[in-house]
């Protein structure tokens, strides 16, 4: 019986090695130790999935959004949204204060150490800054500054930013964006309130450089800034490209800051062929980069009657010939409309007159149109008294004149509506300030400069070039007094085509020029005779108001 009794009670020790119910038992403990494992594991990692499989609705308030987001998305440690602070100015002692640091040295010497730490830290702890709006206290711009911003990050923005109903701008400086960040930024962007036009993205410099893909035809931006992000020569390629090309141009960027990067000749090369065909942007920074002569003669010569090359006289003759089928078709197709109202009147006019012969009842007036030719003649009425009886064919001619006149005012008030849009779009700033009659004109000009009235000089085609860039900014580059001859002709030009046009019509050219700081000495004539043609012209600026500057 011993034995019988030492068996139970040994078999829950012995089966460690392997009987069923012990390792059933160790199982259990598993499981219930991986769990814990992943418990522990969620606060400082975080899961790609949300606790909450339910939707967050996002209030509209960004402070509580991000931060039931992050909270959901497994964050424990995330940015805190603050207001932007604002610059204090110069605090001046007083002779009646300089005595009091003096006698409060003993009590402020303990927690100064620890003050100076703690306002160290908070100061770089990673923050998402805002600006508000006065009034009702909306968002109007985010500032995000020295932390890296991820891929979850902007996944969790593309939720809380969209309700944000007056956002205006997002600044990013140095937040690691690599190229597949930047083209789930990208993607963020058309979610956002319209209101957002200015985007400024400084210190991020990209492997691929593609930032040309801020610039796409669907792009809301109309302000950009890249400052900073060690643009070379390829870089300025594909943003070149992205101002315009032969088949596409951008016509919603006004304006664009490539300071401090590294663009050389042959970029700025680029980025004055860009300008040949772009007549949206307004104002470009070149300022602080490698440029030298040849790309600053490159840019100058945009800027003036340049000759078009042979792919853009190819170009425009297609789009010629485009336009004369067009309006071919146009008035075929309104010739047609006309005989078909035309018919429907004769044939509805008839009609009208034999009821009324028929009310009045005169058989005298039916035997005299009988008298002629027995059945022949009340078939034949029509053609007969169209071009007889004019007076009874007046009641019906005001009828046509109102019609007519209703469809060109029609078309009218379509070209107004199509051209007030245009306008919204930031096609140009300058076309605002044209009257009604001259806007149709330039419009079209501003959809394709292919199509503006050319010069032919010995056989070469001439297109008056580009005048609705208002500033250029070239500071600090290696333009000598070789480059500076480019920008003296465009500016001469500028002057005398300004002087020949009114002020209040259509594009002026430059108003603002920025050639200071570079490798030719202040005092050279033709940097003073460039000073002395842009004066009057930056003065202009300065006198009109900001809005009919705003675009």
């Amino acid at each position: 019986m011993s034995g019988e009794a030492s068996t139970p009670a040994a078999s829950p020790r012995a089966p460690r090695p392997g009987t069923q119910k012990s390792s059933g038992t160790v199982t259990k403990k598993g499981d219930r130790g991986a769990k814990e494992k992943q418990v522990l594991v969620l606060p400082p990692v975080g899961e790609e999935e949300p606790k909450n499989p339910e939707e967050y609705q996002c209030t509209g308030v960004l402070e509580t959004d991000f931060a039931e987001l992050c909270t959901r998305s497994g964050y424990t440690d995330f940015p805190k949204v603050v207001t932007r602070p604002r610059p204090h100015p110069a605090f001046v002692p007083s002779a009646s204060m300089s005595e009091k640091p003096a006698q409060d040295d003993q009590r402020l010497s303990a927690s100064c150490s620890l003050n100076s730490l703690e306002s160290k830290y908070v100061f770089f702890r990673p923050t998402i800054q805002v600006e508000l709006e006065p009034e009702d206290k909306g968002v109007k711009e985010i500032y995000i500054r020295g932390w890296r911003v991820e891929e979850r990050i902007l996944g969790i923005f593309s939720k809380c930013l969209p309700p944000l109903s007056q956002l205006q701008a997002i600044n990013l400086w140095k937040v690691g964006l690599t190229d597949k960040t930047l083209s789930t930024f990208i993607a963020l962007l058309p979610l956002c309130a319209p209101t957002l036009r200015k985007v400024s993205l400084e210190g991020n410099p990209l492997p691929e450089q593609s930032y040309h893909k801020l610039m796409a035809a669907d792009s809301p931006i109309a302000h950009l800034s890249l400052r900073n992000n060690t643009i070379d020569d390829h870089g300025a390629q594909l943003l070149g490209q992205a101002l315009s090309t032969l088949r596409s141009c951008n016509r919603t960027l006004v304006s664009l800051n490539l300071a401090f990067n590294h663009i050389g000749d042959a970029g700025a090369g680029y980025i004055a062929d860009g300008l040949r065909l772009n007549r949206a942007l307004l104002w470009l920074s070149l300022a602080h980069n490698r440029i030298q002569d040849q790309g600053a003669l490159k840019l100058a010569e945009v800027l003036r009657p340049f000759e078009l090359t042979h792919t853009e006289v190819v170009e425009r003759r297609r789009l010629l010939l485009e336009k004369g089928t067009q309006e071919r078709s146009r008035s075929v197709n309104s010739a047609a409309l006309t005989e078909k109202t035309d018919k429907t009147q004769t044939t509805k006019t008839p009609k009208g007159l034999s009821k009324k012969k028929e009310k009045s009842g005169g058989e005298s007036v039916r035997k005299e149109e009988k008298s002629g030719s027995g059945q022949s003649p009340t078939q034949g009425t029509p053609k007969k008294e169209d071009p007889t009886k004019s007076g009874k064919g007046k009641v019906t001619i005001p009828e046509q004149k109102t019609s007519k006149g209703k469809g060109p005012k029609t078309g009218n008030k379509e070209k107004r509506s199509f051209l007030l849009e245009s306008e919204h779009l930031g096609q140009s700033l300058a076309y605002s300030w044209s009257p009604k009659h001259q806007l149709v004109a330039e419009a079209t000009e501003a959809v394709n400069p292919l199509l503006e009235p050319v010069e032919h000089r010995n056989g070469k085609v001439f297109v008056p070039g580009n005048k609705v860039l208002l500033h250029l900014n070239l500071l600090r580059n290696r333009i000598t007094e070789v480059g500076l001859e480019g920008f003296l002709a465009t500016a001469q030009y500028q002057a005398q085509f300004s002087k020949s046009k009114s002020p209040s019509k259509g594009p002026v050219g430059l108003l603002r020029l920025s050639l200071a700081k570079n490798c030719f000495s202040p005092q050279c004539p033709a940097y003073t005779t460039i000073q002395e043609l842009m004066l009057p012209r930056a003065a202009v600026t300065k006198a009109k108001p900001r809005e009919e500057e705003a675009t």
